[in-house]
Formats: C-alpha cells, structure tokens, sequence
C-alpha cells in the first residue's frame, strides 16, 4: 500500500491562492495515479482532479474551470488552486491508485487516502 501526506492547506480569502502538496510512499508509488479529492462539512466526498503516473492524461471536475492545476514529479503531487471561492471550503484528500479509471468512475474504490488537509476559503 501507499503511503501519502498532504499539506499545504490553510486559511485564504475569496479570490486567493493555495498550492496543495502530497508526498506518496511505500509500493511502487512513482508508478500510481494519483488525484485530489474533497469534503465540505454535511457533504459527499467529490473528485476534484487525478493525473496518470507519468503526468499524462490530466481530469478535472467541471467546477474547477480551468482554476486549479494538477501535476506531480516522481512522487510528489500538487494542485495549485487560484481564484478560491467559499465553495472550495473543504478537506482535501490526497489519493492514489494503480489505476487512473479508478479517479473518474463515480464510486469506484480508491486504493490509498491521506488523512486530509483543511482548505477555507473566507468571503
């Protein structure tokens, strides 16, 4: 299994810019996809982005618009988010998994989570 730990999260106001990172660990973890998702408070956990092990093929959520960038080096992840709205409020999981379809098919098991790291946005 993958280890993974986010960090990078925090406080901005609307309008701003955070750049989450995820560090992967353990099994063959250069070879995983790996992707974002979120969890606003009373709500689902929802996939904001993945990226395939070698950078390429990139997703996203149609609610990003075009605002947040996913990429990743070896075994590091990032997702730079600009342009933050209150609605992006939420902890965001790191993920990983050996296979990118697993991302982009609604409920389909993940193999890792991180623990989450807590994004709020202020009006």
């Amino acid at each position: 299994q993958v280890q993974l730990q986010e960090s990078g999260g925090g406080l901005v106001q609307v309008g701003g810019s955070l750049r989450l990172s995820c560090t992967a660990s353990g099994r063959t973890s250069t070879s995983d996809a790996m992707g974002w998702f979120r969890q606003a408070p009373g709500k689902e956990r929802e996939f904001v982005a993945a990226i395939n092990w070698n950078g390429d093929p990139t997703y996203y959520a149609d609610f990003v618009k075009g605002r947040f960038t996913i990429s990743r080096e070896n075994a590091e992840m990032y997702l730079q988010m600009h342009n933050l709205e209150p609605d992006d409020t939420a902890v965001y999981y790191c993920a990983a998994d050996q296979e990118l379809s697993s991302f982009i098919v609604m409920g389909h098991p993940i193999d890792s989570w991180g623990q989450g790291t807590q994004v709020t946005v202020s009006p």
